[in-house]
């Protein structure tokens, strides 16, 4: 898929969901703010509960780019832990490697995010983790590998190119972003983590399965 095409999809499901996923889609929603296709602007009938639920658990997995598999088996481990649910689970989200990535303003975008580990540029204390769902733990330093940092995405990462388009840096986060590091220095609070999403729509639509 060439990266025009992959603009043209991601804005095109930013519409469809409400919510601008990348900066370039921000940009087309201030545009059109309405849903894609001859019948976007049009007002439709008010949607049913599963469409609303649906709606909201799509929003959840398209802010963190992940599969449907990946978010079941997150929801499965929120549940389980002391707590609410929902909460738990924006939480756990939150934890991946990837998701610290983008919140240090290390990437533009949580696609780019993702890409960095993937290619091995991220290393978590020291090691090397190419696993975009890696939990990081409270106290772990996330940084990029030094023959990594003379590039130009990261050299732009660390001059605040990134600045613009992100939410401020949340509290659980410690950056250096000029030696681009950062410390998870405590689990995140759903109230502090930077995603559009009704959590308990979520929980309904995964109790309702």
């Amino acid at each position: 898929m060439s990266k025009t095409t992959r603009t043209r999809s991601k804005t095109r499901l930013s519409r469809a969901l409400g919510l601008a996923l990348t900066p370039k889609a921000a940009k087309y929603l201030e545009k059109r703010p309405y849903a894609p296709g001859e019948h976007g602007r049009t007002k439709k009938k008010a949607d049913s509960d599963f469409a609303v639920r649906l709606r909201e658990k799509q929003r959840l997995r398209a802010q963190y780019g992940i599969r449907e598999a990946q978010l079941r088996k997150t929801f499965a481990e929120a549940k389980r832990a002391e707590g609410l649910t929902g909460e738990n689970l924006v939480e756990l989200l939150e934890m991946r490697l990837d998701a610290i990535v983008l919140r240090a303003g290390f990437a533009r975008t949580i696609a780019q995010a993702r890409q960095m580990v993937v290619h091995r540029h991220i290393l978590v204390n020291g090691e090397r983790v190419d696993r975009p769902s890696f939990r990081v733990k409270p106290g772990q330093l996330v940084h990029v590998h030094a023959k990594s940092e003379v590039t130009e995405p990261f050299q732009v990462a660390a001059a605040g190119g990134h600045v613009d388009v992100l939410p401020p840096v949340p509290g659980y986060l410690d950056v250096s972003l000029d030696k681009l590091h950062a410390t998870l220095v405590r689990r995140p609070k759903r109230a502090e983590v930077p995603v559009t999403c009704e959590v308990q729509l979520v929980v309904e639509y995964y109790a309702a399965r």
